[in-house]
């Protein structure tokens, strides 16, 4: 159990001296001090760039093989990693058993606190066990203080069954980071409202999260160019983005943009080969699956090029 001059010894629990008047201040500027505070959360990310490159290829490296990202969590910081969990397979067409995210308490937790789930190192580290991950997965712990119990439970489980594990935590040399094999400690300082870590330290992990996964589909073939060239057209938005990522990738119209995607099965990815490589629907999914799912990779291999270029078009 944590004693209090552990608590007081945190940087996500100390005052903010520039706040210490908000209540005294006008709502213009009340808004302005917390944007001011917001600012430094990105300064703190780009502290940490060689550590989430690094988690970034251990990611895709895994994932690659048919691995897992599993987030783990308590309060906060747990429902970051389900909301971005539950973001990846429409924006990129993966199972949704791909990135996962456990929460401390369970699925209700992400309504409502489960009041003692976080100081039980042994829920994380059952937790763990009860997915079952193992060699192939990254398990990623996330804990704005760096000291959580229940994900540093779930840490030390993950290592001992093999999987690769990542640290994203809002101090500098805390117990979880030295229990993963990459530390992400982005910093940025105390919050507007004492202890409150899911402001600077909340938008600080999601910020990271962005980064991750978003790199990681991008490493996987998920992207072309900056287009999300897998996004599930689950719904008429969606039909209509597929119809303009086809248009930006290959120059066509809406109606040529519409016949491809139709004749492809509704796949963009299959509609940006069939036409830059002049291939029907069949040949364009041969190169797609040679190229294991890459279009650049595959509109090299239909010229019969051992490399591919730098332009969309």
């Amino acid at each position: 159990m944590n004693t209090r001059d552990d608590l007081e010894s945190l940087l996500t629990e100390e005052s903010n001296p520039s706040s210490a008047d908000i209540d005294l201040l006008s709502t213009r500027d009340m808004v302005k001090l917390i944007n001011d505070e917001d600012k430094k959360v990105a300064l703190a990310v780009e502290a940490e760039l060689d550590s989430i490159a690094k988690a970034v290829d251990l990611i895709a490296d895994r994932l690659g093989r048919g691995g897992r990202l599993i987030y783990v969590g308590a309060g906060s910081s747990g429902r970051l990693g389900m909301l971005d969990a539950s973001e990846c397979p429409p924006t990129y067409g993966i199972d949704p058993g791909t990135v996962q995210a456990i929460i401390a308490g369970g699925p209700d937790a992400a309504w409502s606190a489960v009041e003692g789930a976080e100081d039980a190192p042994d829920l994380g580290s059952r937790d763990v066990a009860q997915h079952a991950v193992g060699e192939g997965d990254v398990v990623v712990g996330m804990s704005a203080s760096g000291r959580t119990p229940y994900v540093l439970g779930a840490l030390r489980e993950a290592r001992a069954r093999g999987a690769a594990t990542v640290a994203v935590v809002c101090a500098k040399a805390s117990p979880i980071a030295a229990a993963a094999d990459v530390a992400i400690e982005p910093a940025p300082g105390p919050e507007v409202i004492t202890g409150s870590t899911r402001m600077k330290a909340g938008t600080a992990q999601k910020m990271v999260l962005n980064m991750l996964t978003t790199a990681s589909m991008v490493k996987l073939g998920k992207v072309y160019g900056n287009l999300m060239v897998d996004v599930r057209p689950g719904n008429r938005k969606l039909v209509d983005r597929v119809a303009r990522i086809i248009m930006a990738a290959t120059g066509v119209g809406r109606d040529e943009a519409e016949r491809l995607f139709a004749a492809s099965g509704g796949n963009a990815k299959t509609a940006i080969v069939m036409q830059k490589a002049g291939v029907d629907r069949e040949r364009a999914q041969e190169l797609l699956q040679a190229s294991g799912g890459h279009v650049r990779k595959a509109l090299a291999l239909a010229t019969g090029g051992a490399t591919w270029g730098s332009s969309l078009r």
